[in-house]
């Protein structure tokens, strides 16, 4: 059965066994590898041939000719916008990016922290102040809901990077578009052509991926028909996760451990000492793709790009030096994380706002899944294989109970914690 949908995939467990008694067999794999959990209309995934579409079109077109609100348009509405159309949706878009006062007076007096945390808490005070809140749900209103949770992340996230560099927010620009509009809101200044350009780009590549963790996780929410405002917090908290996101964080972070004064050998015998330490080397890999993610194609253009124009070129040439000498070493491709974070680097990004970036963009597929459960819903409610102690056992009188030995939770015993795979070698799949 398809979980959330209606269209055969997976034989799960058949109908007729549902109530007939407990879970006695391995069912699905670990994590649910390979498991088809929903049908969708939204994003094509080819791991294989490194392939990415959106409604059908694919990914390279889509980030060498149009522009993210083009994308947003086409992920709602499975199809790209006329002129007219795209037109409405930048007005409605320009008209809905500034924050209420009450929610920026919020983000003030939160404490330091994760700025996830922060993202979190400000998309749900959002739902407190959006005009369908109270009970509309409709499907015209869940539209609205999208487009304006899709114009006020953008202001969210900059908001927070200015607050935390102890700036003061500033006010959104109706003339510029929302790449733009977000590098300006961050730094006070408005933002070249090539600058707008790849953070547009940057926008468009992450703007969805299938059935991702996050995905998955507002796709379970609003199954249960909770508000869409809920659907993208439980998108939040589960991207907030290190096996979901963050990557590109810890890329940078290895990148300025290098530094962008070392030469060839030093960044080469750094990589080789993390290889033989068996560490993972971040922005390599991914759970779907075997070949190049091409989302990466393009995010390699622009850091070289940006690099050369901005008179900082070498975080790329460390970049494209660690990339060939992965794939020389470990035959593993980048994937989408490696080449955005010197993109977002040079771009004046801070790396802590780097995953909260990854919202702005994905918020778009987010609420397109959610809309799209919406319009055909099946309560996800999927079974567990029980692996516990036997039944039945036999109840023991509180005074005669022993404690438990330490050999009782040693590995290959019934109560040892399962982790699956060594987490310092999962790979996060954004």
């Amino acid at each position: 059965m398809v979980l959330g949908g209606s269209a055969p995939a997976v034989a799960v467990r058949r109908r007729d066994h549902y109530s007939s008694g407990p879970m006695t067999r391995q069912s699905t794999a670990a994590g649910l590898d390979e498991v088809v959990a929903a049908t969708s209309r939204i994003c094509y995934l080819d791991g294989q041939r490194g392939v990415l579409a959106y409604c059908g079109h694919d990914i390279h077109d889509l980030a060498r000719h149009a522009t993210f609100e083009e994308v947003c348009h086409l992920l709602w509405r499975r199809r790209l916008p006329t002129r007219a159309e795209l037109g409405d949706l930048q007005t409605d878009l320009a008209r809905h990016r500034a924050l209420p006062e009450p929610v920026i007076r919020l983000l003030r007096a939160l404490p330091p922290g994760d700025l996830m945390d922060a993202v979190r808490t400000g998309v749900s005070a959002l739902a407190h102040h959006d005009p369908d809140a109270g009970g509309d749900d409709s499907a015209a209103a869940s539209r609205r809901k999208a487009v304006r949770l899709t114009a006020q992340i953008g202001t969210l996230v900059a908001t927070l990077g200015r607050l935390a560099a102890g700036g003061a927010p500033m006010t959104p620009d109706p003339a510029l578009g929302h790449a733009a509009n977000f590098l300006y809101l961050l730094t006070g200044d408005r933002p070249g052509a090539l600058a707008a350009r790849a953070f547009d780009v940057g926008l468009i590549l992450h703007a969805d991926h299938e059935l991702n963790a996050s995905t998955f996780a507002a796709r379970v929410a609003a199954a249960t028909l909770t508000d869409l405002h809920s659907t993208i917090v439980a998108g939040v908290a589960a991207l907030k996760g290190p096996l979901h996101g963050g990557a590109n964080a810890a890329v940078m972070r290895m990148l300025t451990a290098v530094g962008d004064d070392a030469d060839d050998r030093r960044v080469e015998d750094v990589i080789r000492g993390m290889l033989a330490d068996k560490r993972r080397v971040p922005g390599f890999g991914h759970r779907v793709y075997r070949t190049e993610d091409p989302r990466a194609t393009h995010l390699r253009r622009m850091s070289r790009d940006l690099g050369e124009q901005t008179g900082r070129p070498r975080w790329f040439a460390i970049s494209e030096r660690i990339e060939k000498l992965m794939k020389a070493e470990t035959g593993i491709d980048a994937n989408v994380d490696f080449y955005s974070a010197s993109t977002y680097h040079v771009l004046g990004i801070p790396i802590d706002l780097f995953t909260p970036i990854f919202v702005v963009s994905r918020v778009a597929g987010w609420t397109a899944h959610v809309l799209e459960q919406y319009a055909n819903n099946r309560l996800i409610r999927p079974r567990a294989e029980y692996v516990g102690p036997e039944y039945p056992q036999a109840f023991v009188p509180l005074a005669d109970r022993q404690a438990p030995s330490a050999q009782a939770f040693a590995p290959g015993n019934g109560g040892r914690r399962e982790t699956g795979a060594d987490s310092r070698w999962e790979v996060p799949t954004p």
